[in-house]
Formats: C-alpha cells, structure tokens, sequence
C-alpha cells in the first residue's frame, strides 16, 4: 500500500483494456491511462501534435488580443513580458520533470494528488478546471472582435453573444468526435496561424517607429507594481504551458515525449509572442492600442495601408482560437477525468468515448457559454480582461502545488538517483517556478483573488461531499 505523501510508483506500460478507477487509499496513484482504445477515431500523440497542443493552446486568443490589453501599462508590459518568459519556461520544466516520474493523464493533479495526498491533488483538478472552462469564455469573447473585423457582431450586445456561444461550440463538436480529430484540428490551426504571426512579428519591425510606444509606465503606479499587474494579464498568454502533461495518457512515450514537446512548444510561443507584442506596439499608436479590439488587423493595416491586410489576418486568428479552444476544450475534460477515476469527481466524468471524455467536455462547454452570456448580459465593458484576471488567479493553485510537488520530491530525496549538480539545477527551477506563482498571485489583484478564492470555497463543499460517498463505499466493502 502507497503511503501519503511518498514517490508513486513506476507506471507500468500503457495497456490496451481500461482498468477500473482507483478508489483506494486516498493517496494512492490511479492506474496508468490506456491508450485512448482501438479505432479509426481514437489516436495516441507524438512529439509534433504533443508539441503543436502546447503551442496551439498558449498561442491562441492570447496573442491576438492581450497587446491592446496591456496598452494601458505602457512600454513596461515589455519588461512583464520578459520576466513572464522566464517564469513560463521555468514551470515547462518543471512539468516535464514531473511528467517523467508519472507519465498519467491529469497533470498538475496527478502530481499534487501524489506528493499531498486527495485534498491538494482535488484543488489542482478543480482549479484547473475553473482555469480551463473560464478560459474558454475569454477565449471566445476576444474571437469576437476579430469576427467583428469580418462581420460586425459586437454593434448589438446579443449578436455578440451568440457569435461568442458558436465559436465556444464547434470545438467541442470536434472533441465530441474523437482524439483523432482534435490532433488534426490542432496541428493545422496551429500551422495556419504562423503566417499572420510572423507576418506582424518579422515584418513589423521594418515598419517600427518609436513614437507609437507611448510612455514607459503608463500606469501611474510604481514599476514594480506596473511589471505585476501586466504580468497578470499576459499569463494568460502562457496558460496552456502544462498541456502535454494534462493529456501524457494520449501521448506516444510520454517520459520522454511531453518534456520535449513542453519545453519546445514553450520557447517557441515565447519567442513569437516577444516579437509580436514589440511590434504591435511599434506600428499601432499607443492611443489607437490601447481602445483596439484586433490590435493585430490595425498593425498589418499600419504596415500596408487599407483593410485587406487586416481582414487576412482577422481570419487567422479566428482559425488560431477555433484551434486553441479545440485544444483547451480536451484539457478541460482531462483533469476531471483523471480525478473522477480516483473517486474525486462524479464518476460520470471518467467516461469516455474515443478517447475523449465526453462528459467532462459537455459540462465544460455548458458552463463556460453560461459564463459567456452571464458577462454580456452584466453589461462589462472589459470583459475580456476581467475573465482573464479570475483564470490567472486559478491557474497559479494548480502551478503552485506542481512546483511544490517537484521541491517535495528533491528535498525529501525520492524518486530517481541523481547527481548533485542536477539536484540543484532541479531545485532552483522549482523555486523560481514557485516564486513566480507567487509572484502572479499577487498581481492579480484584489478583485480576482477574491472572485477566485469563491470559485475554490466552493470546491471544498464538493470534495466534502465526494469524500463522504467514498467512506461510505469503502464501509460498505469493508469485510
């Protein structure tokens, strides 16, 4: 028997026939997933869609819109966009690392849930969760303004919303229809997106004029508080980092596959976004910037004059976020999946259907369009931004306790032999990892951190509740 708190063991080799859900010892590591069955729509990934899942879920609604919502910091979002790279790269690591000891579907609840025991592993999974269908919210209201470029939706608030359900809801109809279709939609969304990205990020530099970047810290706040604030904003730009290892039971080899495609989706969307934002910012005036709902369209109609440029690259971020949702709607079924099969979530949600789980993507999606129309009809005119603030806030529970997860394992010296000078590199990693949650916690302000802590009270009653209906089964089955 697994004690709390100790190392899981080594999974064995994925099998072909699910095993039941572990419902034993609270911190007793699941089975390994299975591979996701045998059929035409069910596949296991390999390094390029592990690593075009990465790239395609933290470069989607982001990038396109996050440069008009950091506009009002001034130039310093920069300076938050660099330290942010570190820390994102620093926790891709750490993922990676983790993801060799447990290759298992869940992620950051998988780590924690072993290291910690139920309680921990269940608040990564339902803080994730919130991050995740919150996150398919913001996602589709910044699709929203660039269909608005194409279309215009957002003159009346209800055409908006319902623009904003459709884009929500096509992505799941591709979840819906197996793993074999969501690879396919992310690796050509995620090849199709490049062209306008590098288009602005390249060739936008050729059209840089510093007198659009406006002032420094247009905040009127002090740098350090400017740097945070930004940096809470722009980590939704990164959320989607740990997707490999949310989805290492769909993946081909994980203990060598979701390090590699983590880290390598990571550098690359951290090297696009560097160059996009800095020449959005070059080729946009700062006053145009910061009221921009396509600050990408406006930079291309900067580089070349008229509309054309900026209807072209409208549509690519439609194709980008349709892409990006498609990815983060599987990720928003996944950890509830691995939680529900350790008797932490309703049992309903470890259902699946060619290797999705069909359950966890409906409520998913069910949700996340209630939130949807929940901000039009308040009335928000930011609504983009205040969503955001509430998932930089949920996502830093689960990437906090995977770091802490990781010090656990090289402090209490579990896990694999390794020499001395990896356990410091490994050591400090984690700490910059977990010092930079931290960090972001703090930058999310106050109004976040208290809409976030009420999304986690709420946890706490369902874990009471499915804590209770696992004694009483074990009870029952007591001899």
């Amino acid at each position: 028997m697994h004690v709390p708190g100790s190392v899981p063991p080594p999974a064995p080799e994925p099998q072909e026939t699910p095993a039941a859900p572990d419902i034993g010892h609270p911190a007793r590591p699941g089975p390994t997933d299975p591979a996701p069955g045998p059929g035409r729509h069910a596949r296991r990934f390999g390094l390029p869609v592990a690593t075009a899942l990465v790239m395609g879920n933290i470069i989607g609604g982001g990038i396109f819109l996050l440069p008009a919502s950091v506009a009002p910091f001034g130039t310093v979002s920069l300076l938050a966009f660099g330290v942010l790279t570190v820390g994102a790269i620093a926790l891709a690591l750490v993922f990676g690392r983790l993801a060799a000891r447990d290759p298992r579907t869940g992620g950051p609840y998988v780590y924690a849930r072993g290291a910690f025991g139920d309680f921990a592993g269940f608040l990564a999974a339902w803080a994730y969760w919130i991050t995740t269908w919150v996150s398919n919210a913001a996602l589709a209201v910044a699709a929203v303004g660039y269909l608005d470029v194409l279309i215009p939706v957002n003159d009346h608030r209800w055409t908006a919303c319902l623009a904003a359900l459709v884009v929500q809801w096509l992505p799941a109809l591709a979840n819906f229809a197996g793993t074999r279709y969501v690879g396919a939609v992310q690796l050509v969304s995620t090849v199709l997106k490049f062209a306008p990205l590098l288009l602005v990020a390249v060739g936008g530099l050729f059209f840089f004029d510093p007198d659009n970047l406006g002032p420094f810290n247009a905040s009127g706040s002090s740098g350090i508080g400017a740097v945070s604030a930004a940096a809470a904003i722009l980590l939704f730009s990164y959320l989607g980092v740990e997707s490999a290892a949310v989805s290492a039971g769909e993946v081909k080899d994980p203990r060598r596959t979701v390090g590699r495609a983590t880290v390598i989706g990571t550098a690359g969307a951290a090297l696009v976004y560097l160059l996009g934002t800095l020449s959005v910012f070059g080729t946009v005036a700062h006053d145009r910037l910061v009221t921009s709902d396509a600050p990408f369209s406006d930079a291309v109609n900067a580089m070349f004059g008229g509309a054309w440029g900026g209807w072209a690259v409208a549509l690519a971020a439609l194709v980008s976020m349709t892409g990006c949702l498609n990815g983060w709607t599987l990720l928003s079924a996944q950890t509830p999946y691995a939680a529900a099969r350790d008797g932490l979530f309703p049992a309903a949600f470890a259902r699946k259907r060619r290797g999705v789980p069909t359950t966890g993507v409906a409520v998913t999606v069910v949700l996340a369009s209630l939130l949807t129309v929940y901000n039009y009809t308040s009335g928000s005119a930011k609504v983009f931004e205040v969503l955001v603030l509430v998932t930089t806030f949920t996502a830093t529970v689960p990437y906090l306790l995977a770091a802490a997860a990781q010090i656990f394992h090289l402090v209490s010296g579990q896990g694999e032999k390794v020499d001395r000078a990896r356990l410091v590199r490994d050591g400090v990693i984690a700490a910059v990892a977990a010092a930079f949650s931290l960090w972001l916690v703090a930058g999310a302000g106050y109004a976040a951190v208290y809409q976030g802590v009420l999304f986690l009270f709420a946890g706490v009653l369902v874990y009471a509740v499915m804590a209770a209906r696992r004694r009483r089964a074990e009870a029952a089955t007591a001899p």
